[in-house]
């Protein structure tokens, strides 16, 4: 599926009511979850335990 008819298919989902910024807000929440989707595909992520590792430096 493109991206324009998955963007497509997230606005036809929306209610009838919702506005300009309804509708931006859940592109920009598909954009970010296509960007997470492509990062993951690419290796470009770090473990749940390099996290821990990571953030322990920050807190200690």
């Amino acid at each position: 599926m493109t991206i324009k008819e998955k963007a497509c298919r997230m606005i036809s989902r929306l209610p009838d009511d919702s506005t300009f910024d309804d509708i931006q807000y859940y592109l920009f929440v598909l954009e970010c979850i296509e960007r997470g989707e492509r990062d993951i595909e690419d290796g470009k992520t770090i473990t749940h335990d390099e996290v821990e590792n990571r953030l322990a430096k920050w807190l200690a």
